[in-house]
């Protein structure tokens, strides 16, 4: 599962950071979830939870926090966000699958223009780590 690789990843990677800066544990990580990844949380926070029992550093609170998606046009400046649009089920699909195909299916509710960036709410993010160290 998608969610479960995600998980996977966020645990190695606070787990060598944390040892990388010298630390014992991580006593609280954010993490924000971009809203274009689409991520079932519910799986998430579960893979989440079961991989930390693995993890190889001790890893406390995890908060997870949601990350609007956000677009300006380059054309006309115009700023506008996904739930402004109306996309299929399969359309968002597929943008969960690859973000970056979301220029595809969107383009500026204002000037029509496919010329725009993603301002906000791409990807899985470790937005901080609380780190314990001993002594």
């Amino acid at each position: 599962m998608h969610e479960w690789a995600l998980a996977e990843s966020i645990v190695l990677g606070v787990a060598e950071y944390v040892k990388g800066v010298g630390g014992s544990a991580a006593k609280r990580v954010v993490v924000s979830l971009g809203e274009l990844q689409a991520i079932d949380k519910e799986v998430f926070e579960f893979a989440l939870k079961e991989l930390v029992r693995e993890s190889p550093v001790k890893i406390g609170e995890i908060e997870l926090i949601d990350e609007e998606a956000k677009f300006r046009c380059r054309l006309c400046g115009y700023v506008w966000r996904l739930k402004d649009v109306n996309l299929s089920e399969e359309v968002r699909e597929a943008i969960h699958f690859v973000p970056e195909v979301v220029h595809t299916f969107l383009k500026c509710p204002k000037c029509g223009s496919r010329d725009y960036e993603v301002v906000s709410g791409r990807g899985v993010k470790v937005v901080s780590v609380e780190v314990i160290k001993d002594g």
